[in-house]
């Protein structure tokens, strides 16, 4: 991501005088873990009593693309038992060879995972370091080591909360009370519990025995197969602001210890890469005592003599005088022009006459070219090196000649894995963009991967009994490979995908669309059920529209069929699916004008008034009135100005057109701006609050309700600070109200206002997902049975009042939010309540089955009622002169509760009942009667308190 051309940006930020002063802490306070943890432990306290706790959340996929894997372990003796750790899906476990899997670590303080081990020669412990070891923009913090000995059934923290990613554990073979764990440390801030951490007493304990900085971590460390005492740490320094990532620096390094990790020598060996641009390490040892390291090294690549090269480069441009430019050849200008992707417009003819007019300066031919995604691949930094040293340590040797191009390029930092084959010291792999093989120990190497295995590899484990057979983890979920990677199979049945954002249409059933972390865009029916069923008729559920890493979609929902959705750094397009053509959409700027700085995750809109008309987001705002085919700019910068780095910064991170009125717009920005047009986008008014400092505006939201109110959230991850902040405006964002106190210590990602109710608001966070029904005066879990993945989007779709979640991690989930919607304070102060049940169509298939081999054909009846105090609750079903025809009992909890009712009547009932019936009333096969057609009353009983609503079952027509 390092761009050779490096651009300082400068901002003032003028703070309009009304604006409130709410208590922000400093931007580099790092939030303790004690702090972390026990806020978990009081949410999980007040979840049990939350009146939302019984609404059911379905998961609906999509499974096939999976998520980010972290770390793979396997039992040597029976592989078909494997533990898969994902970077923020929680930990599964596959006993049949990963035709299926069980989640194991999903209600914890997090369930993000660095690595794993399980004492598979011992008593089957299973350890779990928490806080994932990549550096990425959504690799998060965890909250230490945790322990299970009952097979993943419960789970004891057993310290290191202060650890926020551990980047290895390792086991002694012959001592189960032993173990290493390699502290990476947080990724955003100095950190003084970086370093390599050894216990005797079975994680009871913990002393640091390998400190190298506050800014350098332990990322990787091995054992010698042959002699536990010895070991190796590879210590990495990295220092990662939302503006600049330092990959790597002179702590960075590799240790040895002889004595079992008590004491450590740094290996300052002959042939290694050293200095201020050694980046992640990886290691690996072979019994023959033949040990790797992978180098991501960031120094610059040597100026070679390239025949090929051009005769115009940025470097030249950078300084070169206007009268030196137009001594320039034509040809050559052309050629940079071409090589650097100008528009057709910009000919060499037409730049000569620009510079010599002074209408340009030649350095404004190098600005037009930046372009934060090209530069994550086209850099000149040396890239992965692989090591071998076979004294120990003492003397290394590059084993290749050449650059591994194509492997790291300038994100080492994302891999750093590197393994050799128990049986074979020359047969080594490293996982980078693609997996490499190499069989003459590091001299060539060849691809493994596959079309179906996706390019961005993390972990991997190789049989130590069977050669060829390697669990192969990445960005894409799990592959699995008996031949040395010759064939490849998938292994993804998880929902473990991590969405960015999400987005809704308005077709019967509606779509639910997503942006995934590195899985592109995928779409498909909200009806969604995960099984096997589409292996026969081969298409799957779900499409994918574009590749990358998927961002943010709008939908046209007029037709549902024009979607507006892209890749990183806002590489944004128009795409139809009713005949799949696509058209970019991208703003951009002139020649002569800076770059355009666009967020990771761009934000766009379509206005909810006229879905011609489309908002995108740069540092500046930008609109469309033909659906993105041209484009102008509403506004000067938005953000703070930017900052030096690697990463682009002051950049738009949330747009929002109020649903009440065109032309009134809300902007958020990385760097803690908020800005407000009222006359459709030719003025804009600063409204942050005075203390918001530079946290990431997550979110802002325009009331459904109120013309003057808007919701904004905060969102601390990228200071490792983790305190929640949203606020409250009534008046466009002149005075703010702080909703944050009812929150726990979890950066907040979104805030929905409900559209149909204005008391509502759904809030996500880096663990879960929260209510306020009394905007926002108080909060409670909205958790359901979902895992505590981080909730990155929210949306409501009105018709179908369906809340949809997008988790990153664990893919999106579904609540029908109809009764939620109806919580009005009146009814909250009632001590019961009971909501209207659909109308039921008579079938008379209802207790059959059309196959001896099928299940019954059985209808269930949701039975919703509200509670406003725990109790027994008698559920009786009346016909004409309150004949009971069948009773629930159902223990009542504070809030909703909900019961399945199966349309049966008692026996006794079914007596009376055919009494009075011409017809008679016959059981079915399954021995039950069934309500006939007519009109029937629920009713429910709680103490004093007597509620009714009416069920109808109808006739199905002809």
């Amino acid at each position: 991501m390092r761009s050779a051309v490096t651009v300082l940006l400068l901002a003032v930020c003028v703070l309009p005088a009304n604006a409130s002063q709410p208590d922000m802490p400093s931007l580099f306070e790092s939030t303790p873990a004690s702090e972390r943890l026990e806020s978990f432990a009081e949410r999980m306290k007040s979840a049990q009593h939350s009146r939302l706790a019984n609404l059911k959340f379905d998961n609906i996929g999509p499974t096939i693309m999976s998520g980010r894997i972290t770390d793979i372990d396997a039992d040597p003796s029976d592989p078909t038992t494997m533990y898969i750790a994902y970077a923020s899906g929680g930990l599964w476990r596959s006993e049949n060879n990963g035709q299926s899997f069980e989640p194991l670590f999903e209600h914890e303080a997090a369930m993000t995972i660095g690595d794993i081990a399980v004492d598979w020669s011992g008593d089957g412990t299973i350890w779990v370091g928490t806080g994932e070891n990549n550096s990425s923009r959504s690799s998060y913090a965890g909250t230490g080591l945790y322990k299970s000995t009952d097979g993943g059934q419960s789970w004891e923290h057993m310290g290191l909360e202060d650890s926020h990613r551990i980047g290895r554990i390792i086991l002694h073979p012959d001592d189960g009370s032993t173990l290493w764990v390699a502290v990476a440390g947080a990724l955003y801030s100095p950190n003084e519990h970086r370093g390599l951490y050894k216990s005797t007493d079975d994680g009871q304990t913990w002393r640091k025995t390998l400190h190298v900085s506050d800014r350098a971590g332990i990322i990787d460390l091995i054992l010698d197969p042959t002699d536990p005492n010895v070991l190796y740490a590879a210590a990495w320094h990295r220092e990662r602001r939302a503006w600049n990532f330092v990959e790597g620096g002179a702590d960075s390094g590799i240790w040895m210890s002889r004595d079992g990790g008590e004491s450590w020598t740094r290996l300052d060996a002959e042939g290694l890469p050293d200095g201020e641009g050694v980046g992640r390490i990886g290691l690996a040892m072979h019994t023959s005592g033949a040990l790797y390291t992978l180098i991501d090294n960031q120094n610059r690549r040597p100026d070679e003599d390239d025949e090929d090269a051009p005769s115009l480069t940025k470097e030249m441009l950078e300084n070169m005088s206007r009268e030196e430019f137009l001594g320039l050849e034509q040809d050559d200008i052309a050629d940079y022009l071409e090589d650097n992707g100008f528009e057709s417009r910009y000919t060499a003819e037409a730049i000569v006459d620009m510079v010599t007019s002074e209408e340009i300066e030649p350095v404004h031919l190098v600005w037009y070219t930046e372009d934060a995604n090209r530069e994550l691949f086209d850099t000149p930094v040396t890239g992965a090196e692989v090591y071998r040293s076979d004294d120990g340590g003492t003397t290394w040797r590059k084993t290749h000649e050449d650059y591994l191009d194509a492997v790291y390029n300038s994100y080492g930092y994302y891999f750093g894995e590197i393994r050799v084959a128990p049986d074979d010291p020359d047969r080594i792999y490293i996982l980078g963009v693609p997996l490499l093989k190499s069989d003459d120990g590091g001299a060539t190497w060849s691809s493994i991967g596959a079309p179906h295995v996706h390019a961005d590899h993390q972990a991997m484990w190789l049989n130590p009994e069977r050669p060829g057979h390697l669990l192969n983890g990445n960005d894409g979920g799990l592959n699995i490979s008996y031949d040395d990677g010759e064939t490849w199979f998938k292994a993804n049945t998880p929902a473990v995908g991590q969405f960015y954002a999400i987005g809704v249409d308005d077709a019967d059933p509606y779509h639910v669309y997503g942006g995934l972390q590195d899985n592109g865009v995928w779409g498909g029916p909200h009806t969604y059920v995960h099984s096997y069923g589409w292996h026969g008729g081969g298409s799957y559920a779900y499409d994918r529209y574009l590749g990358g890493d998927g961002m943010q979609v709008e939908i046209d929902t007029r037709t549902n069929n024009l979607v507006y959705t892209g890749s990183q750094f806002g590489a944004y397009m128009r795409i139809d699916k009713s005949t799949g053509r696509r058209a970019r959409i991208r703003p951009r700027h002139t020649l002569g004008e800076r770059p355009l700085r666009f967020n990771w995750q761009t934000p766009i809109h379509l206005s909810r008034h006229n879905q011609d008309v489309l908002y995108y987001g740069s540092n500046k705002i930008h609109r469309s009135f033909n659906r993105g085919d041209d484009w102008e700019t509403l506004s000067e910068d938005l953000t703070r100005g930017g900052r030096r780095g690697d990463v682009p910064y002051g950049t738009l991170t949330s747009i929002d057109e109020s649903p009440l009125r065109f032309g009134l717009i809300y902007t958020g920005s990385d760097d803690g701006l908020v800005h407000v047009s009222k006359d459709g986008g030719y003025t804009w008014t600063p409204i942050h609050g005075g203390d918001w400092g530079e946290f990431w505006v997550s979110r802002v939201e325009a009331s459904h309700h109120e013309l003057g109110r808007v919701y904004v959230t905060l969102n601390g991850y990228r200071w490792d600070h983790f305190e929640p902040y949203l606020f409250r405006s009534d008046d466009f964002g002149s005075t703010w109200t702080n909703l944050s106190s009812g929150l726990p210590k979890e950066p907040v990602n979104v805030v929905v206002e409900d559209p149909a109710n204005e008391n509502i608001l759904y809030v996500g966070t880096d663990l879960g997902l929260y209510v306020s029904l009394d905007q926002g005066a108080t909060f409670e879990s909205m958790q359901g049975d979902m895992p505590h993945a981080p909730v990155h989007d929210l949306k409501v779709q009105a018709r179908e009042k369906d809340l949809l979640v997008g988790t990153h991690g664990r893919s999106i989930y579904r609540a029908d939010i109809t009764e939620v919607q109806e919580l009005t304070q009146e009814l909250l102060d009632s001590p019961l309540y009971v909501f209207d049940v659909e109308s039921q169509t008579r079938s008379t298939f209802w207790g059959d089955r059309r196959v001896i081999w099928m299940d019954y054909q059985e209808p269930e009846l949701p039975i919703s009622y509200y509670a406003r105090a725990a109790g027994e609750a008698a559920i009786r079903i009346l016909g004409k002169d309150n004949l009971e025809l069948f009773s629930i009992s159902d223990t009542a909890e504070p809030g909703l509760n909900f019961v399945t009712y199966d349309l049966s009547v008692t026996f006794d009932a079914a007596s009376v009942l055919n009494e009075t019936k011409e017809e008679a009333l016959e059981a079915a096969e399954n021995g039950l009667y069934y309500l006939p057609v007519g009109e029937y009353s629920i009713e429910i009983t709680m103490g004093d308190a007597v509620v009714t609503t009416v069920l109808e079952i109808a006739e199905r027509r002809q």
